[in-house]
């Protein structure tokens, strides 16, 4: 058996379709474009591609797009005062921090300062509470969960019921909130981790196996049900001297190749739920421009 790969890209690009699709009616009906503005801080190169991909994408699907790039040494209460400016500009639906934040900032009390209903990235606790009590159409979702569960309900449908879902890692930024996405669809759900007891035996049990772990190629084909559905959420940079000296490549923390031949359904890595991440952003800003006008936000 041979699983099928899921194209990320592909999921992705018409999850902007409907985007775009929303944007352009909202524009016409209600008289105004989501707004999205990202907040920089500092020089991190990574920090740095990723937020120009996500203005891209902004302009892309039809959006008001602003970004606030800001120098290393800017201070704890000048960020402060941007977020709070942008909280009270109507024009600004959804507002994003990306981190990491230079060493010298904290990050919590800026990203809890983000109105919760303005806050993109759901990782306000308003946003992670609703969640965790199943209230998923009143906050917004934390994005990479979120486009994990689009891939979950393209296998399965909207309901999980009698289907066992392992989510290994516990992070608050992607484990938890799977955990409770995965729970409110009605799957059983098991949150495995580093302490958790014979890992391997846990992971078998699962029709739905979702790793976040950051440990490259950690999964085995022998920790995978015959016929389990394996979502990959890792990101390793690992050596790859097949490519030559000094060369590196990206891998999951499933060993993909021998996964694939057991799992049904499987997420490369890259070209996984990575795009979806970018996505899901982009959908939380058009649901959150439509609370503000509102009406009823589209599904995604």
């Amino acid at each position: 058996m041979t699983a099928t790969i899921i194209d990320g890209k592909q999921v992705a690009a018409s999850v902007i379709d409907a985007v775009g699709s929303a944007t352009a009616s909202l524009e016409s009906t209600a008289g105004f474009r989501p707004g999205l503005a990202v907040i920089i801080v500092g020089n991190d190169p990574a920090s740095h591609a990723y937020v120009s991909s996500k203005s891209k994408m902004a302009k892309e699907c039809g959006f008001l797009s602003v970004q606030h790039t800001l120098p290393e040494a800017t201070t704890q209460e000048d960020l402060a005062a941007l977020v709070a400016e942008l909280n009270a500009n109507p024009s600004i639906h959804g507002i994003l921090v990306q981190l990491p934040l230079p060493r010298h900032l904290k990050s919590e009390p800026i990203i809890q300062s983000i109105l919760p209903e303005k806050d993109v990235d759901g990782l306000h606790v308003v946003n992670a509470g609703k969640l965790a009590t199943g209230d998923l159409e009143g906050g917004l979702l934390s994005c990479t969960p979120a486009g994990a569960m689009v891939f979950v309900r393209q296998t399965y449908g909207e309901d999980l019921s009698g289907l066992n879902a392992v989510v290994i890692g516990r992070s608050n930024l992607f484990g938890k909130p799977m955990s409770a996405l995965l729970l409110a669809a009605n799957a059983t759900v098991t949150t495995a981790h580093s302490r958790t007891n014979d890992l391997r035996a846990v992971c078998r049990n699962a029709d739905i196996l979702v790793v976040a772990v950051g440990r490259p190629e950690m999964v085995k084909a022998d920790w995978v049900k015959p016929g389990a559905s394996v979502i990959d959420v890792g990101i390793n940079r690992v050596p790859a001297p097949e490519k030559g000296g000094g060369k590196s490549k990206l891998v999951g923390d499933v060993a993909f190749a021998e996964a694939a031949k057991v799992a049904s359904v499987i997420t490369p890595v890259p070209g996984g739920v990575g795009p979806m991440t970018i996505a899901m952003l982009m959908a939380n800003t058009v649901v959150a421009a439509y609370r503000r006008a509102g009406r009823t936000p589209p599904r995604f």
